[in-house]
């Protein structure tokens, strides 16, 4: 098993793994410290917690369980990897905030089958005294270092046009744009692999030259060799099993696939159109101006709301908006144009803001109106629907090269925290590269 692999699986969050070792006390009356990292230490009692937590996990998923000696030094450098992460944790003062831990709680509690956290963490104390609470806190601490990630991580990754347009060329963004394909496929299957290898090669051959998917498959099919053929139709590429869409997107019209061997058979698949999904990304823009009164130590709410009643009624008998925004507005970015703001997205604005926005007519002054900024008054000029396909599929772009980015950021940020922190191992028996640094 390769190492990257391992620590994948090690990472993997197993629900029953965790109430497990969490349940379970390896403490033992004579614990000893196995690894110093900076100021805090890895007791034997971890690793074995740890060792089991690894082999509940690579059994549920029907991996090998490598040998001892190489799990216990994975698991052990994985230890070494958190608490190195935990430091930079107290470090930085991360806590994830009462509402967010138990709504994490709550999750592993749903998945276990329970409904509240209070049942949950009867269930689990009536099972050993303190499993909720360490349960608990393993999970405030995986939430505070996904956190630290986010934050160590993400300023990273550098996306640049280029990348993003490169991107949506591609056969993998072309797939995510919701390109349509119509497909010949044809399944070929069999107890003798031999036998269905040849008959998928005349399927792919037959395929060159005819569309008749039912005489090919009433000319190949035998006793012991079925052939089945199916018009798909137009399909998104994300509505095909991956290991299709794959080996589609390269294609050209009238081209066919080579054999496509997974657990149901093999496959053979002709592109007969491609098409781009013509759905349109429609956003409602509001051209608006506002004034703004904030309030501060020296202007009160009271005074502020005062100001601005005063400007709505000057407004309505006739004084020109323009001027007064550019007199007495606190924003500063509209009020050297008037209150102009430009055009407006919808979900820009904060909620007060946005909710007046919508709801004032075109042409017609709002009531004046509180928001955390302080007191406004707005007139929406003009409305339309804006295509924002582009920017949208930009964005998307983006948001996938980002995640694609990140764990490898991720695994490269880990190996730097891991060779910067002082790590000192004293158990030589527990890792045979045992060093101090």
């Amino acid at each position: 098993m390769k190492i990257k692999h391992f620590q994948h699986i090690f990472r993997t969050t197993v629900l029953a793994a965790l109430i497990s070792s969490s349940m379970q006390s390896f403490a033992q009356p004579t614990d000893e410290v196995v690894a110093i990292v900076d100021s805090s230490v890895i007791l034997k009692s971890d690793l074995a917690q740890g060792i089991a937590e690894a082999e509940h996990q690579l059994k549920a998923q029907n991996q090998t369980v490598p040998p001892q000696q190489y799990l216990q030094m994975q698991v052990l450098d994985q230890l070494i990897i958190r608490q190195a992460q935990l430091e930079q944790v107290k470090r930085y003062g991360i806590k994830p905030d009462e509402n967010s831990l138990n709504a994490a709680v709550l999750r592993v509690a749903n998945q276990s089958g329970t409904n509240s956290l209070s049942a949950f963490q009867q269930k689990l104390d009536a099972i050993a005294p303190g499993t909720y609470e360490n349960l608990r806190n393993r999970i405030a601490e995986d939430l505070a270092i996904g956190r630290l990630r986010q934050q160590q991580v993400m300023s990273r990754i550098k996306i640049s046009d280029h990348d993003v347009e490169n991107f949506l060329k591609s056969p993998e963004g072309q797939a995510a744009l919701g390109t349509q394909v119509h497909v010949l496929h044809m399944r070929i299957s069999g107890a003798d692999n031999n036998e269905v290898k040849k008959v998928a090669e005349e399927v792919r051959r037959s395929l060159t030259t005819s569309n008749d998917l039912k005489a090919i498959s009433n000319k190949l099919s035998t006793e012991t060799i079925k052939v089945d053929g199916a018009d798909m139709g137009f399909r998104t590429l994300s509505d095909i099993p991956t290991e299709l869409a794959a080996r589609i997107t390269p294609l050209q019209v009238g081209q066919t696939t080579g054999l496509v061997n997974v657990r149901d058979g093999t496959h053979v698949l002709k592109l007969l159109d491609r098409k781009q999904n013509d759905q349109r990304a429609l956003v409602p823009q509001y051209k608006t101006r506002h004034i703004l009164i904030q309030t501060s130590e020296v202007v009160s709410s009271d005074r502020a709301k005062q100001m601005i009643d005063s400007l709505y009624n000057r407004i309505k008998a006739g004084e020109d908006f323009a001027t007064l925004a550019a007199t007495f507005s606190n924003d500063p970015g509209s009020a050297r144009d008037g209150g102009n703001l430009g055009w407006v997205n919808a979900g820009v604005m904060v909620p007060e803001f946005e909710k007046v926005m919508k709801e004032t007519p075109v042409g017609q002054l709002s009531e004046p109106f509180q928001s955390q900024f302080g007191w406004h008054i707005l007139e929406v000029t003009d409305t339309r629907q804006q295509d924002m396909t582009k920017e949208a599929q930009e964005r998307m772009a983006r948001q996938i090269l980002g995640e694609r980015q990140f764990e490898t950021e991720v695994d490269s940020w880990t190996r730097e925290l891991r060779a910067n922190a002082y790590v000192e191992i004293k158990d030589v028996s527990l890792d045979s590269r045992a060093q101090q640094k």
